[in-house]
């Protein structure tokens, strides 16, 4: 079977962006902040259980992520701000419950929040999908004035049927198919949705947590990505999405090589 939403073609043969004022590469760095349930099992983890067997709480592991909520969200927002970037938040929303300080400080400084479940929980596994995104679309609505237009799947997974329930309701785009460097119309139910590009190799889940590369290998992948976009984007403009999560990025040992990047 081949994509049932998105009909194949070379990225070139399509029809051409139009480049962004400062060129043919358009950035977009996206801020995954998340909310990882203290009384459930988590997303992801970084330290295994002594004889391989779960527990819950699992108090190093949500620590781990907690400490990208304190620590490691606020060096991102300033490195971002003194820089003057554009930037959004894939925003979880029981963040605005959880961390009410971090919700209100992504808010302030302009972040577009795009929509990212409640929790950190893949909606394949969901009951009442639909109903699912709907609370976390309102949820943010609410918190912001603003309607999300985009949408993020935690972990980017989805069922048959998210496509059609995200256009449904009032979804614009969606980074969940990393099919291409460039944009895509995909078809739903209720007519096309455009899949954004979200670059899964730049990504620093992918890289550290799933990889677990050194802290400088970010910043090599992105160099060398732009190298090859520059001269890609003379004839066909490119998107860079730059996935980053605080509690992997934001540490000390990895954060120096985000700013190496941000002066690139």
């Amino acid at each position: 079977m081949a994509n049932p939403r998105i009909p194949y073609r070379f990225s070139n043969d399509g029809p051409k962006l139009k480049p962004a004022p400062e060129g043919g590469i358009m950035v977009h760095l996206v801020v995954n902040v998340e909310h990882w349930q203290f009384d459930a099992s988590m997303p992801r983890t970084i330290i295994t259980p002594p004889h391989g067997k779960e527990t819950v709480p699992d108090v190093p592991n949500f620590s781990w992520a907690d400490y990208g909520m304190r620590a490691g969200l606020p060096r991102i927002i300033e490195a971002i701000q003194s820089r003057g970037l554009p930037a959004s938040t894939s925003f979880n929303a029981g963040v605005i419950q959880a961390y009410p300080q971090a919700a209100q400080a992504m808010h302030e400084v302009g972040w577009e929040f795009i929509g990212h479940g409640v929790h950190q929980k893949s909606l394949n596994h969901a009951e009442g999908e639909q109903d699912l995104i709907a609370t976390s679309l309102n949820m943010i609505e609410t918190f912001t004035g603003t309607r999300p237009k985009g949408w993020l799947s935690p972990g980017l997974r989805e069922s048959h049927d998210t496509p059609d329930f995200l256009k449904q309701l009032g979804i614009e785009y969606v980074f969940d198919w990393v099919v291409d460097d460039v944009p895509h119309w995909m078809s739903t139910q209720h007519g096309p949705l455009l899949a954004l590009p979200y670059n899964l190799e730049v990504n620093d889940s992918i890289i550290y947590a799933v990889e677990k590369h050194a802290s400088e290998e970010m910043y090599l992948r992105l160099v060398n990505t732009l190298r090859l976009f520059e001269r890609e984007a003379q004839h066909h403009p490119r998107v860079l999405a730059i996935g980053l999560h605080p509690h992997l990025i934001g540490v000390p040992h990895r954060f120096g090589s985000f700013e190496r990047t941000k002066e690139y």
